[in-house]
């Protein structure tokens, strides 16, 4: 079985030709461009910096889509968004997709395009990785592969509704299937095969969640109760994160959808959501002090029934000795 031939021939004509848009709105200006780094295949790289803005940041962003569909193309608009809030530079990595491409291909792009920015100057306290559902999983294995490969971690990382146990061992990818209106969860292990081919689905690099974490950097992790088949991946992990002694913060959003981040012209909570997301920026990215309370990010907001922190956990600092 391969792709719908519909989606790839869209894929196909969207990274024909270089594209360059510019768009000014308030004090936000856009700049949004296909390039081709050395390091990897393909990718978008989207600024949306304030005018008041002296320092540069970037994210490194891994789209969704299971291993084996998506594009940088179809996430224009919420990278923008991801860059506003974020005040940084965001490189979206159009990394190879399943089947054509098994496991590590899609480990492999992103952690050759993290040298990248390196390479430019840029400072890892600067970088943070964000990724949404397979692109979410794919953020932990990436800054596992830096780890172990001795490079200097991102400051942050943000990962959303991610898929992190290709194994399929959790009990809500079957109790909430029918819920889900993004996810099948019939075409899961399908999607999972394809990628792994003949390899471990326990695999780290594959699966974060059967992995060492130690030393990865403050993370956050939203996810959704209720109609997201991958809920219990989003708490499992940050189980995982804490007791490996990460600074880790685990927020669940009642009755939202997998990945809703990206309905931001639709729906409010998504707007939230993202504005969380540039708040847990704000305080990591180029050695800002962020406060972790039992709301999670950076100061008590204002109660939304909405959204529900499970836990937040702060790797403790040096001890003090009188």
């Amino acid at each position: 079985m391969r792709r719908n031939s519909c989606f790839r021939g869209w894929i196909a004509e969207a990274w024909q030709a270089p594209r360059l848009e510019t768009e000014q709105s308030g004090e936000h200006f856009l700049l949004l461009i296909q390039i081709r780094p050395p390091c990897c295949s393909s990718a978008v790289k989207v600024k949306a910096r304030t005018f008041a803005q002296r320092e540069p940041r970037h994210v490194l962003y891994l789209d969704g889509g299971a291993y084996c569909f998506g594009s940088p193309s179809y996430y224009r608009m919420f990278m923008y968004r991801i860059a506003v809030a974020t005040s940084a530079q965001v490189l979206c990595v159009k990394y190879r997709l399943a089947p054509e491409h098994p496991f590590p291909s899609a480990l492999d792009d992103p952690a050759n395009a993290y040298r990248w920015p390196l390479d430019g100057g840029a400072e890892p306290s600067r970088i943070a990785v964000i990724g949404d559902s397979a692109g979410g999983g794919l953020a932990f294995a990436t800054l596992l592969k830096l780890r172990d490969n001795g490079l200097a971690l991102p400051a942050a990382a943000v990962a959303l509704s991610p898929w992190t146990d290709l194994a399929l061992t959790g009990a809500s990818h079957r109790v909430n299937a029918s819920a889900d209106p993004l996810l099948n969860a019939d075409q899961a292990p399908v999607f999972a095969r394809w990628y792994l081919a003949s390899a471990d689905p326990r695999n780290p690099y594959a699966s974060p969640l059967y992995g060492d974490l130690t030393g990865l950097p403050p993370t956050l992790i939203q996810g959704a109760t209720r109609f997201c088949a991958t809920t219990q991946c989003e708490w499992v992990i940050g189980c995982v994160m804490r007791d490996a002694g990460c600074a880790v913060e685990v927020e669940i959003w009642p009755r939202m959808p997998h990945v809703w981040q990206v309905f931001g012209a639709i729906l409010p909570e998504a707007r939230r959501a993202v504005e969380r997301i540039g708040a847990f920026m704000q305080g990591t990215l180029g050695g800002g002090q962020r406060a972790v309370n039992h709301v999670g990010l950076g100061g008590p907001p204002t109660p939304q029934r909405h959204q529900q922190t499970v836990f937040a956990h702060r790797k403790p600092g040096p001890q003090r000795h009188s």
